[in-house]
């Protein structure tokens, strides 16, 4: 199963306290061709996100818990999804801080619960949540994801086209129009 560009360009940051949870969603992310960066907490998600400020840095030293090879300068995250219940920092605590934050609220997040709780999960999507999957999470949740990532991709590109336009790095060709088999065709 070979990765598309355009798959490619899909990085999953994955949060479960859970080792099985953990290591289930991150293989059903890769076998739909997500690069995916698992961690444990969400102290550790922070980290990798760049907002060390609520990390102490002595946690950090003790446990390796990114994936090797993926620091958080070098990837761009398009998605997250967490656990909502996790010690220290709750999955609901994850989504409001990096819905807070200027660089990353744009970022969706997925939350993730074995508790099937009308009010948590009310709470969570008010609060900014893309979708709300149910634990254990199936492939039909992970084939969910691809258009809240989409989204935010094409916001990118907008935004970063408007921005050269307005650097003029880009210029909009002149358009003639002409006659093609009785049609008017700008050119």
């Amino acid at each position: 199963m070979g990765l598309g560009a355009t798959d490619a360009q899909f990085h999953v940051l994955a949060v479960d306290d859970s080792i099985i949870d953990r290591k289930l969603i991150e293989r059903l992310l890769k076998t739909s061709s997500y690069q995916v960066t698992a961690v444990d907490s969400g102290s550790k998600a922070l980290e990798f996100l760049g907002l060390n400020d609520e990390v102490e840095q002595s946690d950090i030293a003790e446990a390796p818990s990114v994936s090797p090879n993926n620091h958080h300068q070098e990837v761009d995250v398009k998605l997250i999804i967490t656990d909502y219940c996790m010690p220290g920092m709750t999955g609901y605590d994850l989504l409001r801080k990096i819905k807070e934050s200027k660089s990353l609220k744009d970022i969706p997040v997925v939350i993730m619960s074995s508790e099937n709780e009308p009010s948590r999960i009310n709470r969570c999507l008010e609060e900014g949540a893309e979708e709300f999957f149910l634990k254990p999470v199936k492939l039909s949740d992970v084939n969910k994801l691809r258009p809240h990532m989409m989204k935010g991709t094409s916001m990118e590109d907008e935004a970063n086209i408007s921005k050269r336009k307005a650097m003029g790095e880009i210029q909009a060709p002149e358009r003639t129009r002409t006659t093609y088999n009785g049609f008017d065709v700008l050119s």
